[in-house]
């Protein structure tokens, strides 16, 4: 990964999105804490009192930051015209395969994050939300109703599930891991199949403008 760049004099959401890209290099040996966010900003030619100042938050913070420029780099990965070609299961598979690579050169840090995290429940919640709702924005979903909501749940869960699987397996080219994306994926793709299937008729649902029309216009 090319090394993140900063302006002259950077602003504080400036400091915390360079920061955030380059402090899990460090994290995987010092953990997230104060000294892996010093040597990412010497690294960064930032001076570590200053760095401080972009994460009033502390370590979440750190990890937050990380997040969002994995977020950054998969949008940055995927133009529209790339996704547009794809099934919708191909384009989600793909983004989710294309998330683990990215977060690949930094996989301990991953590990050490979760840990954290796991003592953070609302936030893990609220970034694994954040992530799914990248991931869908990506692939072009433009859904504002109920299917917003549910679309973005069950993608959290299918990617935080499959990147505990990956986290953990030794197999050849993550064949594991693919195996297991693959049968969630399946497994989500019946659901909605289900889901269509047991659709109210939208003609038989009860609407208040139907309703008054036919108290004002009888049928004879």
């Amino acid at each position: 990964m090319a090394e993140p760049t900063l302006p002259p004099d950077p602003t504080l959401d400036e400091m915390r999105a360079a920061l955030g890209a380059a402090i899990p290099a460090q994290a995987a040996f010092d953990g997230w804490g104060d000294a892996a966010l010093a040597a990412a900003a010497q690294s960064l030619g930032l001076d570590p009192g200053h760095a401080r100042l972009a994460f009033p938050d502390g370590p979440v913070g750190m990890i937050d930051a990380w997040y969002a420029s994995i977020d950054a780099r998969l949008a940055a990965a995927f133009p529209p015209e790339r996704i547009a070609a794809m099934k919708i299961r191909d384009r989600i598979g793909a983004l989710i395969l294309a998330r683990l690579d990215l977060v690949r050169p930094d996989k301990q840090a991953a590990r050490t994050a979760l840990a954290l995290l796991a003592r953070h429940p609302a936030k893990a919640t609220k970034l694994g939300w954040r992530a799914a709702d990248a991931m869908w924005r990506i692939a072009g979903d433009t859904a504002t109703d109920l299917n917003h909501y549910t679309k973005r749940l069950t993608l959290s869960l299918v990617y935080g599930s499959t990147l505990l699987v990956w986290l953990d397996d030794d197999s050849e080219a993550d064949a594991d891991t693919h195996g297991f994306l693959d049968r969630r994926l399946a497994d989500v793709m019946r659901f909605e199949k289900l889901k269509t299937q047991f659709r109210p008729d939208p003609e038989r649902q009860f609407s208040v403008t139907r309703l008054l029309g036919r108290l004002r216009y009888p049928a004879t």
